[in-house]
């Protein structure tokens, strides 16, 4: 299992998923990219909001990740939405197979960032949320909020 704290510069983050999904393992997968993807991400133009994971031929890809063109690439620059193929351990491929043909997981992009001049990709294996869990979640982050304005607001009295 990867590390849950990504030490470099953060490029695109996915704010949803932890609302959409319950995150049970996370880990940190180099991309294959191609032309000018990288001078993109640095610049911080990608957007992973749409982007999913999907295992094909024993290889894991990320679907729908929004890198926009260079504007100096010219000539060399790439599709935009692209099929980009992750590059994981094979232990981590199996594990990752054998969670998502369960029903109800999904492979979910969390993060995007520079890490050692390479950009990394932070995805997690998910189980989707009812409706009623997203509910109970926001009941419980509701009530911690009132409880700490009231911690502030006694300090403050005395």
């Amino acid at each position: 299992m990867a590390k849950n704290t990504t030490e470099g510069r953060l490029a695109a983050q996915n704010r949803r998923a932890r609302h959409d999904y319950f995150i049970e393992e996370t880990f940190e997968a180099g991309l294959v990219l191609q032309g000018t993807e990288i001078k993109s991400i640095r610049k911080g133009s990608v957007s992973i909001k749409e982007a999913f994971g999907r295992v094909d031929g024993g290889e894991v890809f990320i679907d729908n990740m929004n890198i926009s063109p260079y504007e100096q690439g010219n000539r060399y620059n790439h599709d935009p939405i692209r099929k980009r193929k992750l590059l994981l351990n094979r232990k981590q491929i199996s594990t990752i197979i054998g969670k998502t043909q369960q029903a109800g997981y999904a492979l979910v992009p969390l993060k995007l960032y520079i890490k050692n001049g390479y950009a990394k990709l932070l995805v997690g294996i998910g189980k989707g949320k009812k409706k009623y869990d997203k509910r109970a979640d926001e009941k419980k982050k509701s009530a911690k909020r009132q409880m700490e304005k009231a911690v502030r607001r006694e300090e403050k009295g005395m």
